[in-house]
C-alpha cells in the first residue's frame, strides 16, 4: 500500500481536495476532523485538556474558542496541548493505516495540515501539496471572518511557507483554477499511484533474479 501525504497552507484548498480523494474511493485519514472528535462531547482529549486549561470545557466538550484564546499568543500553553492531542491523532492514524492495509487497498491518504511541520512525512512514500496562489489564499481567509488580521498572520507563521512545501512534494494539486481542473490532478495521481503499487506487488512476487525496474515517482506537477 502506498501511504500519500496530502498537506497545503491554511485557505488553500485542501478540504476540498481531500473531499476529492474520498469521491474517488480512495480512503483518506483526516488529522482535522479526528481533531474535532478528540475534543467534542466525550472526546478522549478534553478531560486532559480540562485539567490543562481549567474552564475550556461545557456539556462534556472543548469550547475552540476559549480554547484558543489560552494558546494563540502562548507558545508554551501550545506545546501543552499539542503533547495531549498529537499522540491521540498519531494512535487513530496509525489504527487507520492498520485497518486500510488489511483491506488490500493500493493507496491509503493521510491529510494532515502540518505534515512537514510536524515531521510527518517521513511516514508518506509520496507527498501531495495543495496550492493557490496567495491572492486567492487571502481572499478565502478575509470570506471565513473567523481570523483578524493578526491571527492570520501568525497562523501563516506557523506554517511552512507554501514555496518550500512545493519544493518538497511529489505532486502539486492546484487549486483556485476551477473545480474540474483539481479533481482531474487528483485522478492523474491517483491512477499513478496505483499503477506504482501493482507495479510493486508484482515485483514482490518475482524471483528475485528476474530482475528489478524503479518505482517512479509519478509525473511532476509542479
Amino acid at each position: 500500500m502506498i501511504v500519500l501525504g496530502l498537506t497545503g497552507s491554511i485557505a488553500m484548498g485542501k478540504s476540498t481536495a481531500s473531499a476529492l480523494f474520498r469521491r474517488e474511493g480512495v480512503p483518506v485519514f483526516c488529522a482535522d476532523q479526528t481533531v474535532h472528535g478528540l475534543l467534542g462531547p466525550g472526546g478522549a482529549a478534553v478531560t486532559a485538556i480540562e485539567a490543562a486549561f481549567p474552564g475550556v470545557v461545557a456539556a462534556g466538550a472543548v469550547d475552540r474558542a476559549q480554547l484558543a484564546a489560552k494558546v494563540f499568543a502562548d507558545p508554551q500553553a501550545l506545546k501543552r496541548l499539542e503533547a495531549i492531542v498529537h499522540p491521540l491523532v498519531i494512535d487513530a492514524q496509525e489504527r487507520f493505516l492498520k485497518a486500510t492495509a488489511r483491506r488490500d487497498s493500493p493507496l491509503a491518504v493521510l491529510d494532515i495540515p502540518l505534515l512537514f511541520e510536524a515531521g510527518l512525512d517521513r511516514l508518506c512514500d509520496r507527498i501531495a501539496v495543495v496550492s493557490a496562489p496567495t491572492s486567492v489564499q487571502y481572499q478565502r481567509l478575509v470570506r471565513r471572518r473567523t481570523l483578524d488580521a493578526v491571527r492570520i498572520k501568525a497562523t501563516l507563521a506557523r506554517q511552512m511557507p507554501d514555496a518550500l512545501k512545493r519544493r518538497r512534494a511529489d505532486f502539486i494539486i492546484p487549486s483556485g483554477q476551477g473545480r474540474a481542473l483539481t479533481r482531474r490532478v487528483i485522478v492523474d495521481i491517483i491512477r499513478t499511484l496505483k499503477d506504482n503499487s501493482r507495479a510493486t506487488r508484482t515485483r514482490a512476487r518475482r524471483p528475485r533474479h528476474a530482475g528489478r525496474r524503479s518505482l517512479t515517482k509519478g509525473p511532476s506537477l509542479r
